[in-house]
């Protein structure tokens, strides 16, 4: 089969000879440090992925996602959503919803929260995480309210209990003071998406939350969009929007908890990488120690008439072939670990959760290929300076003693 001779060279040079152990160990451990250091970064990358993915899911999933409403958050309530609003909304139709912090009392505990009020659908996002009761039995006027199984645990309540909520922007004043407004509900069902959420979210009716605001009938707080993707809210808030009309979503609540995983995940990103640099470093030395060896073979192939760009080839594919061999041998090992991180931790008896669970795994196959190809790319720079002292060597100065 046909090589081209600075390649068939540059893989000879590769294997080395059965006497120099030294320079092929050095380059062995070239290989190994970037097969580990990719390897170790698909596997973290996966895992931090599955940790973002499952937050998005679990709290973005019921927390209101962008709410748009008329300045002071009184929306005038019409049948359908104004035509703008419906084109922001991109994975439903946009639903009217009555929001406010509200403070949960019951017969033995005290709690603040984010009461919401909603008109039930069987496309909620709420309806996959009931554990207790249906969305349907939130009817109009029946004051009817669900909440998390963190704040029924510490309120100390189940189904059919009774709670009063009380609104203190809603409140008015009276001879005796000013009184907050306040109703008892009835609890009709308890969810759970193993969040925060679960302490501080609580819905009921649409109208009924309206009433308890003091809000008139025809008023609500906006419209509630919906999207497939959480994190397009970043760029749909920059768009302009009629006058009179206002943008707010889950950042003001959960922003800064995401930003925090998405700096843990770019910071782990960076020490893995140094692996990968290390072991970059590694491929120079190891060159540096080839092309000093080999000066003379070097020397004797220029006399036969191999130009320097040649020879800057050979050198190049010997040190990026331990780059290429290792990104791609830990790109295929991370994404196995990946793949069999529980079953492995569970074999060893290592036990992440003290209830159950285990370490949720998303792997991205556009971020792997950008980790291999940028190992590969690091791999290959660290070749150029060795290279470019290889082909820069005089062959009478190399031969003068042989």
């Amino acid at each position: 089969m046909f090589h081209p001779v600075s390649t068939f060279i540059g893989l000879r040079y590769l294997r080395g000879r059965s006497g120099d152990r030294f320079s092929r160990f050095v380059s062995y451990m070239s290989t190994a440090g970037i097969t580990i250091g990719v390897m170790s970064l698909v596997t973290v990358l996966s895992v931090m992925n599955g940790f973002e993915a499952q937050l998005k899911g679990r709290i973005l999933g019921v927390l209101p996602q962008a709410i748009v409403s008329q300045f002071e958050e009184k929306t005038a309530k019409t049948e359908s959503a104004p035509e703008f609003i419906t084109t922001l909304s991109t994975a439903g139709h946009p639903e009217p919803i009555v929001q406010s912090e509200a403070v949960i009392q019951s017969s033995s505990q005290l709690n603040a929260g984010l009461l919401i009020g909603i008109k039930p659908s069987e496309h909620d996002p709420i309806e996959t995480h009931l554990i207790a009761g249906h969305l349907s039995s939130l009817v109009a006027g029946e004051y009817q309210l669900i909440i998390g199984h963190t704040l029924a645990r510490s309120m100390d309540v189940s189904i059919g209990d009774k709670v009063r909520l009380m609104v203190t922007s809603a409140s008015q004043f009276t001879p005796l003071g000013r009184i907050p407004s306040q109703r008892l509900f009835t609890i009709a069902g308890i969810y759970n998406t193993g969040s925060d959420v679960d302490a501080q979210l609580m819905i009921t009716h649409l109208s009924d939350a309206g009433k308890l605001m003091r809000m008139k009938a025809e008023t609500m707080t906006g419209w509630r969009l919906f999207f497939d993707d959480p994190f397009v809210v970043g760029k749909l808030s920059e768009q302009p929007l009629p006058d009179g009309w206002q943008w707010q979503d889950w950042r003001d609540q959960r922003g800064e908890l995401f930003q925090a995983v998405r700096m843990e995940k770019n910071m782990m990103g960076l020490m893995l990488g140094l692996i990968i640099g290390v072991a970059a470093f590694n491929i120079i030395s190891a060159l540096i120690m080839v092309v000093m060896e080999k000066q003379s073979e070097v020397a004797i192939l220029k006399t036969q008439g191999m130009t320097d760009k040649q020879v800057l080839a050979i050198f190049m594919v010997q040190g990026a072939s331990s780059g290429v061999i290792g990104a791609l041998i830990g790109g295929g090992l991370g994404i196995l670990l990946a793949n069999n991180l529980n079953p492995l931790l569970e074999s060893a008896g290592v036990a992440l959760f003290s209830v159950g669970g285990e370490l949720p795994i998303l792997i991205n196959p556009i971020q792997i290929i950008i980790v291999v190809v940028l190992a590969i790319a690091l791999s290959l720079a660290a070749t150029l300076f060795p290279s470019y002292r290889a082909s820069s060597v005089k062959p009478a100065e190399a031969l003068r003693y042989e």
